[in-house]
C-alpha cells in the first residue's frame, strides 16, 4: 500500500477500534478542558487558552470526522452501526464540552486581560467561541443551562437518527416494460429482474430520476413519487417535528423569538424578515414565468393524454413535473438527454473536470494507487500548488451508490486545514460522495449533464475545503457562514454551461468523437428551460424551512402541501410527507435552506435577472 504523507485518516476500522478510539479522543479532551478550566482569571495567558483550545480542536476533528464518516460511507452495517452509536455518545460529550461554564470564563477572561495577544484570527476565535458560549446559555443560571444541554443532547441524537434512516432506506418498487414505456431502452436493460421477470427500480437517483423524467405511464410516475417521497415517512416526520419542538424551546430559553432568529443572528441575512422578503421578493419575479411554464406543460399533458388513452384531469401533479420538464427541453430546446449522456463517459468527465480545476486554481492533481480506502471503488488524489509545490492536501472520490451509503451528494470536511500544535499546517482531506450512474456491462458510467453539474458543483467545495488556508479548525475550509457556502460551488458550476469547458469534459463513449456544436449550442440555451418552476420550488424548500421554523409546534406534511400549493400551484401528493427526506433539515441547514438562492443571487446576480429578463421579453413567443 502506498503512503500519504500527512493523512491522518484511517481506513482499517472494527466497531471495537471505533469504539476505543472515541474513548481515548473523550478522555484526551477532557483533560485539556479540565487544564483550561482550572485556571485562575489572573492566569490565562494565550498559550494556556486559545492555543491549548485550539491544537485540541485540531486534532479531535481529524478523529471526529474519521469515525462518524463510517455511518455514511462504510459497506459494512455493522461498521455503520457502529458510528452511528458512536457518533451520538460523541455529540453528547461535544455539548458537554461546549457548555463547560469554567472554560467560557477563561476565555472571557482572556479577552478581558489582553486584547492584543495573537493574530487577527485570533481574535475572532475567541470572539466566536464567547458568542458560542452565549448562544449555549453560559451566561445564563444554572437551571437554564440544564435544560439547554438536555436539549441539545436530544436533538443531536435526533439528527443522527434521521440521517440513519435516510442512509438504510432500501426500498424497491417492480415494474413490467409495458409500464415503464418511454424510459431509454439502454436503462431497462441495466435494470434487475425479479422472479416473476419484473424490472427492479429503487429509489436511488440513478434509478428514480430517469424513470420520472421519461416514464409515460402517469400511474408508474405516480406509484414511484409517492414512494420517494415517503420516505421513511413515520420515524423521520416525527423526529422532525421533534426537532422543530426543541429548537423552538432553546430559542425561547436563550431569549430569541424563533428559531430562525436563533439562527440567523450568525448569518449574513441577520433575521427571519429580511430572508422572507428575499423569497417573496424573487417568487414574485418568477410567476409570470412559472405561469407560462405550466400552460405548456398542460398542452403536452392533453396531447400525451388524447394519443395514450390517459385521463387528462387539466392539472399537473407532483409525478408530472420532472416528465414534463423534460419534454419541454427535448421540444423547445431540441435536447436529447439520452443522446448527450453518450458524451459524458465518466472517466472522460473526471479527468476533464480536473484539468479544469488545476488550471483556474493554479493546482496540480495526482492520483495515489494502491492506498487504503474504506471502498473499492473509491479514489484518492493528492493536491499540490504548482507554485511553492507545496502538498496542501488529498480528496477522496466515492462516486457511485451502495446499499446503505449516503443517498445524496455532498463533500464531507474529513481533516481540516489549520495550524497544528508543532506550528506547521496540517494539510487537509476532503471527500466527495455522490450517487451517479454506475457502468454496466456493456457500457461505462455515462452522466447526465445534470450529474455533470453536481460534480462540478460538489467538487467546488472540495477545492473550497482544501484551498482556504485558516490558521484555526473552526474556520477551517468550508466553515464560513452557512448562507455563504454555497457561493463558490455555484459559482463554479457555471463553467458546466460554457462551450470550452463542456468539450473539455466531453467525449464520446464509443468513438471518442466531440459533442456536434450544434448539440452544444441547444444545451446551452436551455439553461432558461424551467427557469419559473425550478427555481420557483427552491423557494418553495426555503420558505417550508423559514415557516416551520418560526413555529413552536407543526404539521411537516400539512405544512409543506400548503406551501407547495403556493409556490408552484399544486399540493403534495396525498399521503406523502417530502420533508421526511429533507436531509438538510436534520444536517445542519435549518432555518438556513435559503441559503441555495442566497447564494446563487449573491454570487451570480447579473446572471440571474438577465434569465429572468430574456424570458419575460420571450413569452408568447414560442420559447417558453
Amino acid at each position: 500500500m502506498s503512503s500519504t504523507k500527512d493523512n491522518k485518516l484511517i481506513w482499517k476500522l472494527t466497531p471495537d477500534i471505533i469504539k476505543k478510539s472515541a474513548d481515548d479522543l473523550m478522555t484526551k479532551t477532557k483533560t485539556v478542558y479540565d487544564t483550561v478550566g482550572a485556571l485562575s482569571s489572573e492566569s490565562v495567558t494565550y498559550n494556556s487558552v486559545v492555543k491549548a483550545l485550539a491544537d485540541n480542536d485540531c486534532e479531535y476533528a481529524v478523529v471526529r470526522n474519521n469515525l462518524d464518516f463510517m455511518q455514511h460511507v462504510s459497506p459494512d452495517k455493522d461498521l455503520r452501526n457502529s458510528s452511528v452509536e458512536v457518533d451520538k455518545k460523541l455529540s453528547e460529550f461535544d455539548v458537554e464540552m461546549s457548555m463547560r461554564q469554567d472554560v467560557f470564563d477563561a476565555l472571557v477572561a482572556f479577552e478581558k486581560k489582553s486584547s492584543t495577544d495573537g493574530s487577527t484570527e485570533s481574535k475572532r476565535y475567541v470572539e466566536r467561541m464567547i458568542k458560542l458560549g452565549r448562544r449555549n446559555g453560559l451566561h445564563l443560571p444554572t437551571d437554564k443551562q440544564q435544560k439547554i444541554k438536555e436539549i441539545k443532547k436530544r436533538m443531536s441524537d435526533l439528527s443522527i437518527d434521521f440521517s440513519k434512516n435516510l442512509n438504510e432506506e432500501n426500498t424497491i418498487l417492480t415494474f413490467t416494460e409495458e409500464e415503464l414505456a418511454g424510459v431509454p431502452e439502454d436503462f431497462l436493460k441495466s435494470l434487475e429482474k425479479n422472479e416473476d421477470g419484473k424490472l427492479k427500480v429503487s429509489l436511488k437517483y440513478p434509478h428514480y430520476f430517469p424513470c420520472m423524467k421519461k416514464a409515460r405511464n402517469p400511474e408508474t410516475r405516480k406509484k414511484l413519487e409517492t414512494a420517494f417521497n415517503s420516505r421513511c415517512l413515520k420515524p423521520n416526520t416525527a423526529i422532525l417535528e421533534e426537532l422543530v419542538e426543541l429548537r423552538s424551546q432553546k430559542a425561547d430559553i436563550l431569549g430569541f423569538p424563533t428559531h430562525a432568529a436563533f439562527v440567523l443572528d450568525m448569518r449574513m441575512a441577520k433575521d427571519p424578515e429580511k430572508v422572507r422578503t428575499f423569497l417573496v421578493d424573487l417568487a414574485q419575479k418568477l410567476r409570470p414565468l412559472q405561469e407560462q411554464e405550466v400552460k405548456v406543460y398542460l398542452e403536452y399533458k392533453k396531447e400525451e393524454c388524447d394519443k395514450y388513452g390517459y385521463e387528462y384531469d387539466g392539472k399537473i401533479h407532483y409525478w408530472d413535473l420532472r416528465y414534463y420538464m423534460t419534454m419541454t427541453e427535448e421540444r423547445q430546446y431540441a435536447v436529447d438527454s439520452n443522446l448527450l449522456k453518450e458524451y459524458f463517459p465518466m472517466e472522460v468527465v473526471t479527468t476533464g473536470l480536473l484539468d479544469i480545476y488545476q488550471e483556474l486554481l493554479d493546482l496540480k492533481f495526482t492520483q495515489v494507487k494502491d492506498v487504503e480506502v474504506w471502498h473499492p471503488e473509491v479514489t484518492l488524489y493528492s493536491v499540490v500548488d504548482r507554485e511553492s509545490s507545496n502538498l496542501l492536501g488529498y480528496f477522496y472520490l466515492d462516486l457511485y451508490p451502495r446499499e446503505g451509503k449516503y443517498g445524496h451528494a455532498a463533500c464531507f470536511g474529513l481533516q481540516p486545514g489549520c495550524i497544528q500544535p508543532d506550528g506547521k499546517r496540517q494539510i487537509t482531506v476532503a471527500a466527495m460522495v455522490a450517487n451517479f450512474t454506475k457502468p454496466t456491462e456493456d457500457k461505462p458510467a455515462l452522466l447526465t449533464h445534470d450529474e455533470v453539474e453536481t460534480y462540478f458543483h460538489e467538487f467546488g467545495h472540495v477545492m473550497h475545503q482544501i484551498c482556504a488556508q485558516s490558521e484555526f479548525a473552526l474556520f477551517s475550509g468550508t466553515s464560513v457562514e452557512r448562507d455563504f457556502v454555497e457561493a463558490p460551488s455555484q459559482m463554479l458550476e457555471n463553467w458546466c454551461w460554457e462551450k470550452e469547458p463542456l468539450q473539455r469534459m466531453s467525449k464520446h463513449y464509443k468513438t471518442g468523437e466531440a459533442i456536434p456544436d450544434h448539440l452544444l449550442d441547444k444545451l446551452i440555451k436551455s439553461r432558461i428551460a424551467n427557469a419559473g418552476m425550478f427555481n420557483l420550488r427552491q423557494i418553495l424548500l426555503g420558505m417550508f424551512d423559514q415557516t416551520i421554523h418560526t413555529q413552536k409546534k407543526v404539521d411537516t406534511a400539512k405544512l409543506f402541501s400548503e406551501i407547495s400549493q403556493e409556490y408552484l400551484g399544486f399540493p403534495s401528493t396525498e399521503g406523502t410527507n417530502m420533508s421526511a427526506s429533507f436531509g438538510h433539515l436534520a444536517g445542519g441547514y435549518d432555518a438556513q435552506y435559503y441559503g441555495y438562492m442566497w447564494s446563487e443571487v449573491f454570487c451570480n446576480e447579473w446572471k440571474l435577472d438577465k434569465d429572468i429578463i430574456y424570458l419575460q421579453e420571450h413569452i408568447g413567443k414560442g420559447m417558453c
